[in-house]
Formats: structure tokens, C-alpha cells, sequence
């Protein structure tokens, strides 16, 4: 044990001492499906790739074990709106707030799928390359510096062609759905790999790299890769018996509405209203470094992000990568726009109360003046990341209704060795803001830290959790 850990792990042991009891093995709950795992089963992910969140089975899990009836559910990190749709499957009504846009047109993408007149979509997709040859692009994949050179010329040349083609049809789910066909299909066209914090870029393409050279592996044509594609959406959606493929011999609820709300919850969970909801259920960016804006640049720049639309993303996303500036000056200046400065100065004295809070800040200080960290920015991005988190809990205890619950899935993290219990510090702003921590469920085995951490730490595994908070 290094020094440091000794002189700075009290804080920390006095809270896992007061919360102990509330950690649970959780047997039932695999890591399969506290993430995206268990979701390869549905059509939708077959079709898009999003390995972000969790599974729809745990959703239908939370919310028949943890609720009376259905009501109103939110995410206020909704990703691709796993809670959003799974939850409509047993009858609640879902809000969800998506700050990327590589998320909301997800949803849209699955409500234009439930919308849509498959004849209609049927003789769209079987004229496809009888007018594509013809057609002459007009519309322009418009590259920024991260995303330039990602595909073969002929690869972009067909890419906007197609692209092109989309905008002649009128019918707004079709379009929709023939769009979303050539964003799930931009990984497998390119250059590129998506890898945590950034894109892996093959040694085939125009750039020059550094490093060990790297070979995704076969890379498709255009028209393979959306031919393909659409053919598995069209498969999936055309029943093989008289009941639809999404369907089953239950009664189904009443269809709820889904909305979403695009935006950060920072900004949008203070505009809710009091006791709104039933249930809260969310997995937010984990503190791990992982910067989705350039990990999906090109499904961003499909969506017509510029360079500047996609450092604006970066800096508005939760505190989760070490570019990520302070935001405290401007949280305040919100809150005092909308009347609600008690409630800001009410979360700034529940971080700084929180002893182990203080001493994670002061540990990483330390081993940041002793060169320890393998990134200098990496105590300001923890810092920000809990205040931003205590902001966001603040507000999911404002708007649940008394008797509800929230549930948060996340990963503990270690920097410099050094454990952080983001589990446990979380609780306690929970806590401070009138929720009580019924359970904390820990999946068997943990999870492992990154191989530079263990080959200089051991190979000691780090909690993964999903907290149950009630709000009595």
C-alpha cells in the first residue's frame, strides 16, 4: 500500500462503514444484462450497434419488481432510450433528455420504425438501385478534422448518392428510416473502429499514423453494407406468422407516449416540474475518460455537426473526459435565470459537505503535484464529474414523487491506483437531498480497471454497481 493511500483512505473507509450494509451481491444481475449485451436479441440493435446503457431486460426487471403500476418514467441520460421504449412495452409513459444527437435520432429512428407503412417503405427500398445509378449528389457528407479521409472515394461518392436519393421522398418515416439505414452502416464502410476515447484508424487509409499499425479487418463496400442492411431491417419487420415479430400472445398496455426532450439534463432537469414522476432509471457517463463526441464523429457529422457543433457537445457533455471545462460559473448563471438560486447553493453545500468527496479531491491533487497520473486534467475532470453528478441528483429527487424510486447503473473508477467509490459518494448526495438508499447492488466478479492500472496497481477489480434510492 503506497503512502498516500494510507494518509488519505479514512474518508473513504468511514463511508463504505456506513453503507456496507447496503451492498448486495447481485447474482441476478449479470454484467449481460447491466449493458448492452443482452439487447443483440432485439431488431433494433441488431441493426444499431449502441453499446452504451444497459438492457431493455433490466428495465422490465426494475420496473416490475421496484413499482406498483406503471406511471411516468424518466432517463435523463436517455443514449439510444432503452428505458424509454422498453418501458412502453409494459404501459408507462417515458420522458428522456439525450444531449447527443447521435441518441435522439436513434429514438426517432425507432418511433419512425413503429410508424411506418411497410408497404410504403417495401417499394421504397425495392426501387432503390434502379435510381440510384442516376442520381447526382447533391447533398455532401461534410467532414471535419477528426472524420476526414474515414471512407474509400467511391465508398463517399455512393454514401452521397444515397444520401441524396433519401430527400426525395416525402413520407417522413420512410425517409427517416432509409437515413438511419446508412448511419448504422458509416463504422462498417470506413476507415475506423470505434475504442473508448477516441477512433482507431486503419493502416489502409490516407492518414498518416503513428504507432503500431492497425487492421480492422475487411472493410464493406456501400452498396453491400446497405443493401445489407435494409434487407435485415425489412426481414425483421415482416412477421413470419400472423403476429408481428414484436409481439407475443400477452395482452399488450395501452401504446404511451414517448418524449424527448434534447438538450443536457444539467439544463433540462432543472425545468421540470416537482413530483412528475414515478420512476427514475438511468446510467450516466461513467467517469472512465471515454469522449463519445469523437467515438461517434461520424455518425455526428451524418447528422450535419460542424467543428465547432461537436467542441460545443464535448464541453456541454457531463465532465467525463479530461478536455471538459468547469461549468460551476455557468450552472450558477443558469439557476439564477430561472429564480432557483437557494436550489444551486443548496448543491454546492451538499458537495462540500461530503468528507469522502473532499478527500478524493485531495488524494488526486497529490498524486497529480508527484507526477503520478498519466494525465494532468484528470482531478479537475473527477471534480467536475461528482458536481455535475450532485446537480443531477439534486434534481431527479426534486421531480420524483414521493414513494418513488431513482436507480442509477455506473462503474466505480480508479485513477493513480487510487479507488474512488462512486457508488458510495453518489448514495450520499442522495441521501443529503431526502432520498434513501434502499439497495446497491453489486454485480458478481466487478469489473476490470485498464491494463496500464493493473500492470502497475494488481489486478484488483473495481465495483459496478446499480443503485436503488427511494424517495419516502
Amino acid at each position: 500500500m503506497s503512502t498516500t493511500t494510507r494518509i488519505f483512505q479514512s474518508e473513504r473507509q468511514k463511508l463504505h462503514e456506513r453503507l456496507k450494509d447496503h451492498l448486495e451481491i447481485a447474482n441476478h444481475l449479470n454484467r449481460k444484462v447491466v449493458s448492452f449485451q443482452a439487447n443483440k436479441e432485439e431488431p433494433f440493435y441488431r441493426w444499431f450497434k449502441y453499446k452504451e446503457g444497459f438492457s431493455s431486460s433490466l428495465v422490465k426487471y426494475l420496473l416490475t419488481n421496484y413499482s406498483t403500476k406503471p406511471g411516468r418514467v424518466l432517463d435523463p441520460f436517455a443514449g439510444a432510450g432503452t428505458t424509454l421504449f422498453a418501458a412502453r412495452e409494459l404501459g408507462w409513459e417515458g420522458w428522456g433528455i439525450e444531449l447527443l444527437p447521435v441518441g435522439t435520432f436513434a429514438m426517432q429512428a425507432r418511433e419512425a420504425v413503429d410508424n411506418v407503412n411497410h408497404e410504403m417503405l417495401r417499394s421504397a427500398i425495392a426501387s432503390l438501385w434502379n435510381n440510384l445509378e442516376s442520381v447526382k449528389p447533391t447533398r455532401q457528407f461534410s467532414h471535419i478534422a477528426i472524420t476526414r479521409d474515414a471512407f474509400p472515394d467511391e465508398t463517399e461518392e455512393w454514401l452521397n448518392r444515397y444520401l441524396t436519393y433519401c430527400e426525395t421522398f416525402d413520407d417522413v418515416s420512410v425517409k427517416r428510416i432509409l437515413r438511419f439505414a446508412a448511419f448504422t452502416v458509416l463504422e462498417d464502410i470506413s476507415y475506423t473502429r470505434k475504442d473508448g476515447q477516441y477512433l482507431r484508424w486503419d493502416y489502409r487509409s490516407k492518414r498518416k499514423l503513428k504507432g503500431k499499425e492497425f487492421d480492422k479487418g475487411r472493410i464493406l463496400l456501400f452498396k453491400e453494407a446497405i443493401d445489407g442492411k435494409l434487407r435485415q431491417i425489412l426481414s425483421d419487420l415482416t412477421p413470419s406468422t400472423s403476429q408481428s415479430l414484436f409481439d407475443d400472445e400477452t395482452p399488450k398496455p395501452q401504446r404511451q407516449e414517448i418524449h424527448i426532450i434534447e438538450g443536457s439534463c444539467l439544463h433540462e432537469l432543472p425545468m421540470l416540474e416537482d413530483d412528475f414522476f414515478d420512476f427514475v432509471l438511468t446510467s450516466p457517463p461513467y467517469c472512465n475518460r471515454y469522449d463519445y463526441t469523437r467515438t461517434y464523429a461520424l455518425e455526428l457529422v451524418f447528422l450535419g455537426a460542424d467543428n465547432d457543433r461537436v467542441r460545443e457537445l464535448r464541453q456541454a457533455m457531463l465532465s467525463c473526459t479530461v478536455e471538459n471545462k468547469e461549468k460551476v460559473d455557468s450552472i450558477q448563471k443558469f439557476y439564477e435565470s430561472i429564480g432557483a438560486l437557494d436550489r444551486f447553493d443548496r448543491v454546492l453545500a451538499a458537495y462540500k459537505y461530503c468528507a469522502a468527496m473532499n478527500e478524493v479531491n485531495e488524494v488526486l491533487d497529490t498524486l497529480n503535484k508527484s507526477e503520478r497520473l498519466n494525465n494532468s486534467n484528470v482531478p479537475r475532470m473527477v471534480r467536475n464529474y461528482f458536481l455535475e453528478m450532485c446537480f443531477v441528483i439534486h434534481e431527479l429527487a426534486r421531480v420524483t414523487l414521493s414513494g418513488g424510486r431513482c436507480v442509477m447503473v455506473n462503474d466505480n473508477v480508479r485513477y493513480g491506483g487510487e479507488d474512488i467509490p462512486v457508488d458510495l459518494i453518489l448514495s450520499e448526495f442522495a441521501e443529503q437531498f431526502g432520498l434513501t438508499v434502499e439497495r446497491i447492488f453489486v454485480l458478481p466478479g466487478g469489473k476490470g480497471n485498464s491494463s496500464q492500472q493493473m500492470g502497475n496497481y494488481g489486478r484488483t477489480p473495481v465495483r459496478k454497481c446499480v443503485y436503488l434510492w427511494r424517495k419516502d
